[in-house]
């Protein structure tokens, strides 16, 4: 006789599965809410403290929390029979448990008092002692794997490499669990924990990484780590940077707009009456950066814009949502990964090092904008300043950013000089910089900077402020005829 042994908080698929369980002669052992679920649906079974001996208690903190639940599972078929038949342990060929929602209620802000008998006990001990017996043992976890296990019974039964897979599963959602409940307490008394674990599901394997001789991976389920293209080859570990960087700089702008990516630094940005007229004016930014692009749009991509994006090569292309016939015209550029823009998941950023991570979260924050020049901005140079300040905050340091009303016009980005970053700027501008606007994500630690995109035709500047020699830049402003505004937040990009 075989035993399966359900126990579950998410009751998706259980009643389905207990009753292929039953139609292939399992007996099958419950408790608690699930028992009551199964008796609701009149399928047979035996109570866990029936089997045992003892009776629920605790207000349910103990159940399953026996040496005939836990030898039931952990016993080794021809190794341990005899002592599990001297105990009157029945042998438990399947274990179907999932977990008390720690992460979901954690989530809801309530009282560690409250929040604390969400943390399951019984169920990760029985998890953990099937896994260590997946040769004799099937442990579920996830109900999007009952399917499998109804094929399974139907047939020859579970094989090894389906029980090993499935103890693989339990293990890493015994970890992330583990590391939820962590994590959490930490944060009770401290910003960050003393211990930082995290778990990404859904690895995918890419074709390489950032060069062709790199392994890479992806993990992740939500925002642009679990989104899949409609269309178009896998993703690479270089578009998903890129796609990363161009929806991060596109969240900045309500109106309708374009963002252009190349290497992770934007190459063309512009806001506009429509998208159609975005994209163009941010193409035309730097037309040469732009082939073999990446573009992010915040507003429908119809037909029109589709059969112009079509014209030119464009490695990835995002958008909150693609009209059916746009769809039809993209699929002659077969290669194209199209994206559908996630929902923005507020999580901390990640970096590796040699032998750790850094870790780093951007908690809500105000600038607090301030002309401190003898003019003030005009409306427009205000509007060109803000656009350039947007585009600032997602371009690599050092960067200068030349812009008008409406779209960047030169952008220097990732220099170790200030200045070289302004002349770069200058040098790509796509129209003449007369009257533009111009941003420099870090203070100008000396007015030359300044002086060098006053020169090129810039009227108003943007920057932190905070530099000890803020006065002579304060100075050169004046004498130059410049408006000046510091925000006092400083956007290195590294």
């Amino acid at each position: 006789m075989k035993w399966a042994l359900l126990s579950v908080w998410d009751k998706t698929g259980i009643i389905d599965l207990a009753k292929d369980l039953a139609g292939q002669n399992y007996s099958i052992m419950s408790s608690g809410g699930t028992g009551k679920a199964l008796a609701e649906a009149g399928i047979k079974f035996t109570e866990v403290s029936s089997y045992t001996g003892f009776p629920e208690m605790m207000d349910g903190r103990v159940k399953t929390l026996h040496p005939k639940v836990h030898g039931g599972l952990l016993g080794r078929r021809q190794i341990d029979d005899a002592v599990m038949a001297k105990h009157g342990i029945n042998r438990i060929d399947l274990l179907v448990v999932n977990l008390y929602p720690f992460e979901k209620m954690s989530a809801q802000k309530m009282a560690l008092e409250e929040l604390i008998e969400y943390i399951d006990v019984g169920g990760p001990a029985m998890i953990r002692a099937a896994a260590k017996n997946y040769k004799d043992v099937a442990v579920v976890v996830d109900p999007s794997d009952y399917p499998m296990i109804t094929q399974a019974i139907a047939k020859d039964g579970i094989t090894a490499e389906e029980r090993l897979m499935l103890a693989k599963k339990a293990f890493a959602r015994t970890a992330g669990y583990d590391a939820a409940i962590s994590n959490y307490l930490y944060q009770l008394d401290s910003a960050f924990p003393s211990t930082f674990t995290v778990q990404f599901s859904q690895g995918r394997t890419l074709r390489y990484g950032e060069n062709p001789h790199q392994q890479a991976a992806v993990f992740g389920t939500q925002g642009i780590a679990g989104t899949e293209p409609l269309q178009g080859k896998q993703m690479s570990y270089n578009n998903y940077l890129d796609v990363n960087a161009g929806v991060g700089l596109l969240r900045e702008f309500d109106e309708p707009a374009a963002v252009i990516v190349k290497h992770n630094n934007p190459c063309g940005v512009a806001t506009g009456a429509g998208i159609f007229d975005a994209y163009l004016a941010a193409r035309e930014v730097d037309p040469v950066s732009a082939y073999g692009s990446v573009v992010s749009f915040n507003r429908e991509v119809d037909t029109k814009l589709a059969e112009e994006i079509c014209g030119t090569f464009v490695e990835v292309l995002v958008a909150p949502s693609f009209s059916k016939d746009a769809l039809e015209v993209m699929k002659k550029k077969d290669n194209m990964r199209v994206l559908i823009l996630p929902e923005k998941t507020g999580s901390d950023e990640l970096r590796t090092i040699d032998g750790g991570i850094l870790v780093q979260r951007t908690p809500g924050y105000q600038e607090h904008w301030e002309v401190i020049t003898d003019r003030d901005p005009t409306p427009d140079e205000m509007k060109a300043l803000q656009l350039a300040w947007k585009v600032c905050k997602h371009t690599k340091s050092n960067t200068i950013i030349f812009a008008d009303q409406n779209r960047t016009l030169g952008i220097g980005a990732g220099q170790m000089s200030r200045v070289d970053s302004a002349k770069i700027a200058i040098s790509k501008a796509c129209a003449p910089l007369k009257g533009s606007a111009v941003a420099s994500d870090a203070f100008l630690p000396f007015p030359d900077t300044l002086e060098v995109a006053a020169e090129a035709g810039a009227t108003a500047l943007v920057q932190p402020g905070g530099s000890i020699r803020d006065k002579e830049v304060i100075e050169a402003a004046n004498r130059l005829h410049m408006a000046m505004v510091f925000t006092g937040v400083r956007y290195f990009r590294h």
